[in-house]
């Protein structure tokens, strides 16, 4: 059971990047998907979640309107579409993967906004 994130990286304010989470040894469908983001010193913080059928997001406030989590069942990956991107964007930001018996991380990929 892997997840694997990846599209992290440096961007300056303003800009967007996209993430993708690559599940592989279990099937994404079965699960709630989520991204939490990690800054320097602080909690994990959920940032997205998408239902199994992709009908049911939820964002916390700081993101609304400028994320968007969305998931492709059939190559078992999850994305989150960042834009706008501003300074206090910047974390590790990690995949979960959760149902009612299991609960998976990934390792995470960094996200830096800075000019």
């Amino acid at each position: 059971v892997q997840l694997v994130e990846s599209g992290g990286g440096l961007v300056q304010p303003g800009g967007s990047l996209r993430l993708s989470c690559a599940a592989s040894g279990f099937t994404v469908s079965r699960y709630v998907m989520s991204w939490y983001h990690q800054a320097s010193g602080k909690e994990r913080e959920l940032v997205a979640s998408i239902g199994r059928d992709g009908g049911d997001t939820n964002y916390v406030a700081s993101v609304k309107g400028r994320f968007t989590i969305s998931r492709d069942n059939a190559k078992n990956t999850v994305y989150l579409q960042m834009n706008s991107l501003k300074p206090e964007d910047t974390a590790r930001y990690y995949c979960n993967a959760r149902n009612g018996l299991s609960d998976y991380w990934g390792q995470g990929t960094q996200v830096t906004v800075s000019s």
